[in-house]
């Protein structure tokens, strides 16, 4: 099993097996606050703080009969103990935050959450009803609004599909353009259908323009950068110059949405060819500001 799942499992077993929706939500954010390296991260959602992965391993241990669910909330129905099984140091945080924070209510909870961690708050459908003014502003002075118009480029490769939503949150990103030529991926959230939804879920409108992407098999030999820039060296007189349509479809966007990002998989943007996408288009508009998050 993996770890993560063994820290829900444990959280569980400190609630005495029973724990609400929402509140358990909170209460792996305010642990995983007080890691380093926790084992979810969290975005903005319309309830403050929510993991996607989180949600995705509690249907799976449905699934597998490790917890039961209602309505409201979720059973540990599985008798093994996995509190012996954590890390001592998780197992004290995890058991400081039960016992500091798992008595409150629900709202009492969120509302904690929103006055100390007010950037999650920013998409909150509750907030301005549960905070005082002062608290409130707080939240409205964490909403990026850098108006600038930018071109983005992002990769994934590495990091969490929510630190990865986080970044076109914190950008003010409004429409997020894939740009590969096949939308799928095995990590969790990443495939076209799920990230589309991620994203509208906290207001990026998603698009796929799959024209200007490299098909997968003329990536299967790169073995050093040598090899990617002659790969893309080859895109540059190939797709690129046959995709000029496509390219002028991006830049009426970029007008039309003011801050887009272009996405594909590769961390390193020497390795991947949303740069010279990128380098494409500020060629054609010259003014065109470009930053790789």
């Amino acid at each position: 099993m993996f770890y993560r799942r063994k820290i829900i499992l444990s959280l569980f077993q400190l609630c005495n097996g029973n724990v609400e929706k929402t509140k358990l939500q909170k209460l792996l954010f305010l642990y995983s606050q007080r890691k380093q390296e926790a084992e979810y991260d969290f975005v903005p959602y319309k309830f403050g703080c929510y993991s996607y992965s989180a949600n995705a391993d509690l249907v799976t241990m449905v699934k597998k009969e490790y917890l039961s669910e209602s309505e409201k909330g979720y059973k540990k129905i599985d008798l093994k103990d996995y509190l012996p099984t954590l890390k001592p140091k998780d197992r004290v945080l995890l058991t400081e935050t039960v016992e500091s924070y798992g008595n409150m209510t629900n709202e009492t909870l969120i509302k904690h959450t929103y006055i100390n961690f007010p950037y999650y708050a920013i998409n909150s459908t509750i907030a301005e009803r549960i905070l005082n003014k002062e608290y409130y502003n707080r939240v409205l002075k964490t909403i990026p609004n850098n108006s600038k118009k930018s071109i983005f480029t992002i990769g994934y490769e590495g990091i969490s599909l929510e630190n990865y939503l986080n970044k076109l949150v914190k950008n003010n990103i409004k429409l997020l353009v894939d740009v590969r030529k096949n939308p799928l991926s095995m990590k969790y959230g990443f495939s076209k259908t799920l990230l589309k939804r991620f994203c509208e879920s906290l207001g990026i409108k998603y698009i796929h323009i799959p024209e200007v992407g490299i098909n997968s098999n003329q990536r299967q030999t790169l073995e050093n950068q040598e090899d990617y820039d002659i790969l893309f060296e080859n895109y540059k007189k190939t797709t690129l110059k046959e995709t000029s349509i496509k390219q002028q479809e991006i830049l009426k966007l970029l007008n039309e949405y003011n801050r887009i990002a272009l996405t594909c998989f590769e961390s390193n943007i020497c390795q991947c060819h949303r740069l010279p996408l990128a380098e494409s288009l500020k060629s054609i508009e010259s003014d065109l500001v470009v930053e790789h998050i």
